[in-house]
């Protein structure tokens, strides 16, 4: 639950900052300097969260792999196989999330 809360705020964020070319200032020029600054400010926020959540999230599966061989220590092989790879896939998405958030900040 609070993953998927934390999931859909980022989106909110990142599609509100990033998406919009709207002139929020009367003047044309005025407007094209804010809109470059909103996305370069979503994009920075965007490339920060997705840091973040992968912290959190490695740190979430490492504790728990800790946690579960110490239950089971006989079990110490899979458990760690099972935890690089989804540290992998976490990893692989906070990649992506940082590319697209720096190619916010570029693109302004």
């Amino acid at each position: 639950m609070k993953n998927s809360i934390a999931l859909m705020t980022f989106a909110f964020i990142t599609v509100s900052l990033l998406g919009g070319d709207t002139a929020l200032a009367a003047d044309g020029e005025a407007a094209a300097s804010t809109a470059a600054g909103l996305k370069g400010i979503g994009g920075g926020i965007g490339a920060g969260l997705a840091a973040v959540g992968a912290g959190i999230g490695i740190g979430l599966i490492g504790g728990n792999a800790v946690q579960a061989i110490a239950r089971q220590p006989e079990m110490t092989g899979p458990i760690g196989t099972n935890m690089i790879i989804t540290a992998a896939l976490v990893e692989g998405v906070a990649l992506f999330a940082v590319v697209v958030g720096l190619l916010g900040i570029i693109a302004s």
